[in-house]
C-alpha cells in the first residue's frame, strides 16, 4: 500500500509540475500585458503595483489597429471550420466504422496518411488551387484549408469511439424503422459526446493559433487573424511589447473559456479513450 500511494504520489507531482510548465508562459503574458514597458523589462516576473499597472497596451491595440476586425475573423474561421470538421467528420467515422464496403480500408489509410504528413508541405500547391478557385484573401481559403486540416484525426478518433457503440442499439432502432440519419443524429452522436468535445478542443487551437496559412492565404487587412495581426507590432528594431502582449491576451481569452465549457468532456473523452 506504501509503494502505491507513493506511485500516485509522484504522478500527481509530475502533473503538477507539468500544469505549472504549460501555464506559466500564459500567466507571463497575463501579468505583463498589465504593467508599463518599464515595468516588464525591470522585473517580468513581478506582479502590477501602483507603479507599474497601467492599460496602455490595450488602449493601443483597439485603437491603432482593427483588432475587433481580426479577431471577429479568427472567430469565424475557427467556428465554420469547427463546424465542418465536426459534421464531416462525424459522418465519415460513422460510415468507415458501420458499412463495410469495396475500399473501406484503403480509405482508412488514406486518411491516416493525412495525420502523418503535414499539410505545410502542399503549400505551394494549395496556394495553387486557391488562386485558381479566386479565393486568395477570402476567409473562405483559410476555412477550406484548416477543414481538410482537422479531417483525418477527426475522422480517426471519432470512428474509434463509434465503434464501440453497441450493435444491438442501433439494430434495435432499425428494426423500429428509424432511418440511418436519425440513428446518427439521435443515437450516435449523443453517445460520443465526449469524444466530440475532444476533437473540437485538440482541432481548435491549431486552427486559432495558425500563423502560416493566414500569411499566406489571406495577408490583405480585411481579412487578417488574430494572430497575423498581432505581427504589425513588432519590428525590425522596435517593438511594442506592451500592445503585443495585450492582444496574445485577448486571443488567448476564447480559448480558455472553450476549454472551460468543454473541460469535463475532454477529461470523459481522453479516460474514456484511455481505457478502450
Amino acid at each position: 500500500m506504501k509503494k502505491i500511494k507513493a506511485a500516485g504520489l509522484v504522478v500527481q507531482l509530475t502533473l503538477l509540475c507539468y500544469t505549472l510548465l504549460a501555464l506559466f508562459p500564459i500567466v507571463l503574458i497575463l501579468i505583463n500585458s498589465v504593467k508599463t514597458r518599464a515595468g516588464i523589462f525591470d522585473d517580468p516576473l513581478a506582479l502590477p503595483n501602483s507603479d507599474t499597472f497601467s492599460l496602455i497596451g490595450f488602449h493601443k491595440v483597439l485603437a491603432k489597429s482593427d483588432f475587433l476586425l481580426y479577431f471577429g475573423n479568427s472567430l469565424t474561421v475557427t467556428l465554420i471550420s469547427l463546424t465542418l470538421i465536426l459534421l464531416f467528420g462525424a459522418m465519415a467515422a460513422w460510415a468507415l466504422s458501420e458499412y463495410k464496403f469495396r475500399g473501406n480500408r484503403l480509405l482508412a489509410l488514406f486518411l491516416a496518411i493525412g495525420i502523418m504528413v503535414p499539410i505545410r508541405l502542399g503549400t505551394v500547391s494549395i496556394l495553387e488551387l486557391i488562386v485558381k478557385l479566386d479565393l486568395i484573401n477570402t476567409l473562405t481559403a483559410l476555412v477550406l484549408v484548416y477543414t481538410a486540416q482537422g479531417l483525418p484525426l477527426a475522422v480517426m478518433i471519432l470512428s474509434e469511439f463509434i465503434a464501440q457503440v453497441p450493435k444491438e442499439l442501433k439494430e434495435a432502432a432499425r428494426c423500429d424503422g428509424v432511418g440511418e440519419f436519425k440513428i446518427f443524429f439521435q443515437i450516435i452522436l449523443p453517445l460520443i459526446r465526449p469524444a466530440v468535445a475532444t476533437v473540437a478542443v485538440f482541432t481548435m487551437i491549431p486552427v486559432w493559433n495558425d500563423l502560416w496559412f493566414p500569411l499566406i492565404l489571406a495577408p490583405d487587412d480585411s481579412t487578417k487573424t488574430v494572430t497575423l495581426g498581432v505581427q504589425q507590432f513588432i519590428g525590425q528594431y522596435v517593438t511594442d511589447w506592451n500592445a503585443v502582449l495585450a492582444s496574445l491576451s485577448l486571443a488567448v481569452i476564447p480559448v480558455l473559456i472553450m476549454y472551460v465549457i468543454f473541460s469535463r468532456q475532454l477529461i470523459r473523452g481522453l479516460t474514456s479513450g484511455a481505457v478502450k
